[in-house]
């Protein structure tokens, strides 16, 4: 009960306290606002570059010729060692046949060139299409199904696909090292406001001091107080990336320059991110408070 009653009085004289020294307040609460608008950003930029990156990564598809004069017996052969081989995805069949059709389908003059060709006259050939699970070992992937009796030539793009992979880690690890920078960035602007906040009320916290308060007594208070002042500065933030990110959605149609370049679906992406706001609002701010009378008040 007593935990209780100390915990409710804390809340208490933090809602006090904001509204009590509200220029102060509204400095740490614009300055949160500010940090995470940039940290929204951030996070928008990141989640959409995984998106995209991921989803290239899918189309990624390693293509297997087989011999011009394979058989069935060869090909159903084929592809059970395919299904026996780790880290495939799917395996789709193509004949000659379907591909020729697709061609002249696409093209009048390659309908014009293989109209008159029959099946001993085509120079295509049977694929198989795959896909992998991990990108990142298409390579040996893609050298392990050339050296399978009746495979022709193995293509999926090689050197183009290495250099995408390694410019998407790039991109990636840049993208979550601004977000972290930014909320180690957060906490340390909300530090020193707080700090401010802390020293003009010295004289506060010394009568609670001659008054007998503990030193935890002492600390839950400006801890609530930054909580608080994470979520006020979180609003903002979080209304902008509801409604701006929407509206960048719908301006665009989803896409960016073309539509290989898809954006996330507003729902429920700008809640989730809302959410993270919210949470990192509150972290920063509860840790400014913290550290702030921690270290500048040697409580």
């Amino acid at each position: 009960m007593k935990a209780i009653r100390i915990l409710t009085r804390s809340i208490r004289d933090s809602f006090k306290s904001v509204f009590r020294n509200f220029s102060l307040s509204l400095a740490s609460i614009s300055c949160i606002a500010i940090t995470l608008i940039v940290v929204a950003i951030s996070l928008i930029l990141t989640y959409n570059v995984n998106n995209f990156t991921s989803k290239v990564e899918r189309d990624v598809t390693i293509v297997a010729f087989l011999d011009t004069n394979i058989k069935e017996e060869g090909r159903q052969e084929i592809l059970e060692k395919l299904k026996k081989m780790e880290g495939l995805q799917n395996i789709t069949y193509e004949s000659k046949t379907k591909i020729g059709e697709e061609m002249m389908n696409s093209s009048d003059i390659f309908k014009n060139i293989m109209k008159n060709w029959d099946e001993s006259e085509s120079p295509l050939q049977d694929t198989y299409l795959i896909k992998v699970e991990n990108i990142k070992e298409i390579g040996s992937i893609a050298k392990r199904i050339e050296n399978l009796p009746g495979v022709d030539i193995v293509k999926y793009g090689e050197g183009m696909v290495e250099q995408l992979v390694s410019l998407f880690d790039l991109v990636r690890k840049i993208c979550y090292g601004m977000v972290i920078a930014l909320i180690i960035v957060t906490a340390f602007l909300i530090a020193n406001t707080i700090k401010i906040t802390i020293f003009s009320r010295r004289r506060e916290i010394d009568i609670m001091r001659l008054v007998g308060a503990s030193n935890i007594n002492i600390k839950i208070p400006f801890v609530f107080e930054g909580l608080i002042l994470g979520v006020l500065g979180s609003i903002i933030p979080i209304i902008t990336t509801t409604y701006g990110y929407t509206a960048l959605y719908e301006k665009f149609h989803g896409q960016l320059f073309s539509s290989l370049i898809t954006l996330i679906k507003p729902q429920p992406f700008v809640f989730q991110v809302s959410l993270v706001l919210l949470i990192i609002g509150i972290l920063v701010g509860m840790f400014g408070s913290w550290r702030a009378v921690r270290k500048y008040l040697k409580i």
